[in-house]
């Protein structure tokens, strides 16, 4: 049974555990398909979801089981279950509070209603292929070393070391436990292993400050869920990464294979757009924290994606692994060459959030001067825009300045000379970015992407919601129109016309722009259609509910790497805005 540690899964079979500097991808074998460490862009000990080798697998020793799990609520600590002749539970965490220097990752298996017998197996591997040495035990304890990487694994008395890896079987009664306490660190560890008792208590209390009472909320399992993921992707240093995972296709060998374990600006002020639309909660906090420090450090040359330190992402290069398949392997990211102007107008919409929830210092609105300042100087230069292409004079991107520069000016301190002044000249500003956008509307009256790309983008949604110019003007009601009619299929939303083919053959749906379509459908007062495409899009995620960037309509699966930050922000933001009009048959669970 072991062997099936190297067997990959779909998207949607796999869970995560997170602490905020790094996550572990479990798969329904008990397998820890991914895990990095010390925080999210470091060399994986555990790659076998890119087909690497390490393991550390719990899992029946009868393969003849079934697989489910769940998430205890308003937490990332997850419970993998298997039924054979009796039930068996695996509960996983990664413990909190986290260190950033050492990963502690706590499994405790669970006979539930009859005897159980599991195989367990460890196999660290450091910089992802180094073996293990310096191999010696003391107790229950084994101590050892892969590459950089220190570990030390408690509860293993009866571990035995054979082909380079560390097995054993615990045999449980029913109602018995047993706990597995995994350390895995880029400094030596000193002193005694942690008390699994003590671990778990503190694991749990720190995840019960979490997520906020969404009770008054539709879908409220799944808002607190949203708030535990994107806790769970966010540091210390109040960066979130886009994703956990590296290299997973988007679409089968099409070269779209990208390294998420990022922070990039724009994701980060999705998520906080989204926690502020609910309150002024710790990881609004920290994320305006996070983007105020990058803004001051970096003005004008305000990069698209940081690590989670708020240091340069590496360029991209490829890994010496085989791949999940249909993708390459590879860590780092181009990105960090590029210029996002948009990313400067969501700046701006994220501390006018914070402004209007009285969450902001000195430094906070230093910052929305020098991101004002940026639009400023570089709003007719091409650039990237949302979608990371071609250099162009993209209209989402001028949209979402104009979004930004009048959320700012309406959240500017009227009662200070200053702040009246500043106001007054960004809605100057903002006046001058729409009047250029002459050059991108369509000879129907909708908005186009760019001057010279007649298409319709379903980005062109984002600045309607959040504000730029007036939901009933034309050019919205034409847009909004033209996306449900050219890039809208069975409930899902595209994000725009690649070629002559098929939307779902050109990629997958992007439930990113499905929930965008419900928030566009309540700005109209049409809360049955908004609750449409929210339902379906909630819908698009596995027994984990992880989604994520991209849905395959055709075949049911998920796409891209997993989970996808802005799309659990999305379901959030839709989830807390539709919540007054619908109340989804009575039912808001």
């Amino acid at each position: 049974m072991m062997m099936t540690d190297f067997t990959p899964r779909v998207l949607r079979e796999y869970a995560l555990v997170a602490d905020g500097e790094r996550g572990a991808l479990i798969g329904p074998h008990g397998e820890v398909a991914w895990l990095c460490v010390p925080r999210w862009d470091s060399p994986a000990v555990f790659s076998g979801l890119l087909g690497g080798p390490g393991r550390f697998t719990v899992a029946p020793a009868d393969p003849w089981y079934v697989w489910g799990g769940y998430y205890e609520d308003g937490t990332l600590i997850w419970r993998s279950r298997w039924t054979g002749e009796s039930r068996v539970e695996c509960r996983e965490a990664l413990a909190m509070p986290a260190d950033p220097h050492r990963a502690v990752l706590l499994r405790r298996i669970e006979a539930l209603d009859g005897p159980a017998k599991v195989t367990v197996a460890l196999d660290v591997r450091g910089g992802y292929r180094r073996r293990m040495t310096r191999l010696a035990r003391a107790g229950d304890t084994w101590t050892g070393r892969s590459g950089a990487t220190w570990f030390r694994w408690s509860g293993a008395p009866r571990a035995r070391s054979a082909d380079g890896m560390l097995t054993m079987t615990v045999t449980l009664d029913a109602g018995q436990s047993h706990d597995l306490v995994l350390e895995l660190s880029d400094r030596e560890l000193p002193g005694a292993p942690p008390d699994p008792g003590h671990a778990w208590a503190a694991t749990q209390e720190a995840w019960s400050q979490v997520a906020p009472d969404c009770s008054g909320l539709i879908a409220v399992t799944d808002a607190r869920h949203a708030y535990a993921v994107l806790r769970g992707l966010t540091g210390g240093s109040g960066a979130m990464v886009a994703a956990a995972t590296t290299s997973l296709p988007e679409h089968m060998r099409a070269g779209r294979d990208y390294d998420y374990r990022y922070a990039w600006i724009r994701d980060q002020c999705y998520a906080g757009l989204a926690v502020a639309a609910h309150g002024p909660h710790p990881l609004l906090a920290g994320t305006i924290r996070f983007v105020t420090e990058r803004v001051l450090a970096d003005g004008p040359q305000l990069r698209p994606a940081y690590t989670v330190a708020g240091s340069p992402i590496p360029d991209g290069r490829p890994l010496r692994l085989r791949g999940y398949p249909g993708g390459a392997p590879r860590t780092g990211n181009a990105v960090r060459r590029q210029f996002q102007l948009d990313a400067l107008g969501e700046v701006l919409s994220l501390l006018a959030a914070g402004a209007r929830l009285d969450m902001l210092g000195e430094d906070d609105w230093q910052a929305a001067l020098t991101a004002a300042d940026a639009i400023e100087k570089r709003w007719a230069e091409p650039d990237a825009g949302i979608w990371e292409l071609d250099d162009r004079r993209w209209a989402h991107s001028r949209l979402a300045c104009v979004a930004g520069l009048r959320a700012i000016a309406a959240a500017a301190p009227a009662a200070a000379t200053r702040g009246r002044q500043e106001a007054a000249r960004w809605s100057a500003l903002a006046d001058r970015l729409l009047a250029s956008l002459r050059d991108c509307v369509h000879p129907s009256g909708r908005w186009q992407r760019a001057p010279d790309d007649d298409r319709v983008d379903a980005a062109l949604l984002l600045p309607v919601i959040r504000g730029a110019l007036p939901v009933e003007d034309p050019r919205n009601v034409a847009t909004a129109a033209a996306v449900r009619r050219e890039l809208a299929a069975d409930g899902f939303v595209y994000r725009f016309r690649h070629d002559d083919r098929p939307l779902h053959q050109a990629e997958g749906a992007f439930l990113l722009c499905g929930f965008w379509m419900a928030l566009l459908e309540h700005s109209y007062g049409n809360p049955v259609a908004a609750a449409h495409w929210f339902e379906r899009n909630r819908s698009a995620c596995g027994p984990a509910a992880l989604y994520t960037e991209e849905f395959d309509v055709h075949q049911r699966q998920l796409r891209g790497n997993v989970p996808q930050a802005f799309v659990h922000a999305a379901m959030l933001e839709c989830a807390i805005t539709l919540s007054p009009d619908v109340a989804l048959g009575g039912d808001r669970t």
